[in-house]
């Protein structure tokens, strides 16, 4: 199941620099995940200071 970022998103940027498939990208308000390329590894959520990605 690939991740998805709620709205808690402050759009700091972590979460896209620790993604190894660069799966996370700066989408309008808050970061995005490609759902086809995530392969649901949980580096995004293990360092999102506010816990925005969560598994869908």
């Amino acid at each position: 199941m690939a991740y998805q970022i709620g709205s808690e998103c402050i759009s700091c940027g972590a979460c896209a620099a620790e993604c190894p498939v660069n799966a996370i990208s700066e989408g309008d308000g808050k970061y995005e995940i490609n759902e086809d390329t995530c392969i649901s590894c949980g580096s995004c959520a293990g360092v999102c200071p506010v816990g925005a990605p969560k598994e869908a």
